[in-house]
């Protein structure tokens, strides 16, 4: 699912979240940071809000711009690279 091109990606995402009882929260880098790999011990759903971040993964690169989300299964490897703008997401643990 993806909000791309929204005016208001965040509250479509928060719409989004709420219509699966999610309560998420908001976090931001600035440019070039890099997560290294890892992985956690529950779903994550992600989406993008602000400036853009691509999240590798075993099954490739996921870009992700204003408006797009993104579901990282529990124990999915995976590392992000902000972009050049920096980055502004929504998240939440999926319940088990």
């Amino acid at each position: 699912m993806s909000y791309r091109g929204n005016p208001d990606p965040e509250a479509a995402a928060r719409a989004a979240f709420a219509a699966e009882s999610l309560t998420p929260h908001a976090w931001s880098n600035a440019a070039a940071v890099r997560y290294d790999w890892h992985a956690h011990p529950y779903d994550k759903v992600l989406f993008c809000i602000r400036g853009g971040i691509t999240f590798h993964t075993d099954t490739g690169d996921h870009v992700l711009a204003p408006g797009d989300r993104l579901d990282i299964p529990m124990g999915a490897p995976h590392a992000a690279t902000v972009g050049a703008a920096g980055v502004t997401c929504l998240e939440a643990a999926h319940p088990a």
